[in-house]
């Protein structure tokens, strides 16, 4: 098995197509399907299912996909690191549920090391999106939390991709609204006043698990909902339809503005910020820069940071 039939097999996967993958890699379309079948048959395994309608991956090509792509990204770190230093930037990528102070944290890494010198990205995203990337290393950290309702169901997860969790912050569960909204000025909302109000989540995709929901108490019975999949757009549905989610309590008002206010819920459940890395990877200096960055903004906000 070589780096290149993995790379043939990760493009064949990405484009879902033999023919759009022998046009990406500038290779004929029978050239490309024989050394799929050299691999599979090296691997004693069918990695694709070939029809009319083209391509879909087997299980064991999910799992065989999951490995591989981890391997070609070792091997560009490597590459990057110990062989072309010179053309290429060192690369730091954080994927996050949608929180706007992990956002802000990356900001701040960024202007620490400076644009000009490194390669960012960030990826707001589903939960599970979140724990992949971070599997198959195309980031470095991924931000989430766990409660007493999901930590076992994730923490199994993790186990199976190998991620190790380590907790930030421990937070109340508030109420994020307009500040025009009619319950705003309150001093703490019980959740049944919630209930005239449109309840606010992320849209989880194929993973819909009340597990994978990045609101806390994501089972109760809610009488109105409206999912989205965009920060941006939930701060719009607030104002346009008096809608509400529950969130962390941490404010970035430099980010989302000042026209939206996170009023205590009364509730006793709280949640765990942390983040997840690779088991056994060490650190980059961008690594420890963000986590510092993420842990200040916990201390800012006044919630108990992890020890």
């Amino acid at each position: 098995m070589t780096l290149q039939q993995m790379r043939y097999a990760i493009t064949v996967a990405d484009c879902g197509s033999m023919n759009e993958a022998a046009h990406r890699l500038f290779i004929t379309q029978p050239s490309l399907s024989s050394t799929i079948r050299e691999l599979e048959k090296e691997l004693g395994l069918s990695l694709f299912l070939r029809s009319n309608r083209g391509i879909s991956i087997t299980q064991d090509g999910e799992e065989f996909l999951g490995y591989a792509r981890q391997i070609i990204a070792q091997y560009g770190m490597l590459e990057e690191r110990f062989i072309d230093r010179t053309t290429r930037k060192t690369r730091f990528s954080v994927s996050t549920q949608h929180y706007s102070f992990a956002v802000k944290a990356f900001i701040q890494t960024a202007n620490e090391f400076g644009l000009e010198n490194y390669e960012f990205a960030i990826h707001e995203t589903k939960t599970h999106t979140v724990m992949n990337h971070v599997r198959n290393m195309k980031s470095e950290l991924g931000v989430l939390y766990l409660n007493d309702f999901n930590r076992e169901a994730l923490t199994k997860i993790f186990h199976e991709y190998g991620l190790e969790f380590y907790p930030l912050f421990d937070c109340s569960i508030s109420v994020y609204l307009w500040k025009e909204h009619p319950l705003a000025t309150r001093n703490a909302i019980p959740i049944e006043a919630l209930q005239p109000y449109p309840c606010l989540s992320f849209e989880q995709g194929d993973y819909n698990s009340f597990y994978f929901a990045e609101e806390v108490l994501s089972t109760y019975d809610y009488k109105k909902t409206i999912k989205t999949d965009d920060r941006a757009t939930m701060l719009n549905l607030m104002k346009g339809v008096y809608a509400f989610t529950l969130c962390s309590g941490i404010i970035t008002e430099d980010l989302n503005g000042s026209d939206y206010v996170a009023v205590p819920l009364e509730s006793t459940d709280r949640m765990t910020i942390g983040y997840i890395k690779k088991a056994r990877v060490e650190l980059s200096d961008l690594g420890i820069s963000y986590i510092e960055n993420l842990k200040r903004a916990g201390a800012t906000s006044g919630q108990r940071t992890a020890p």
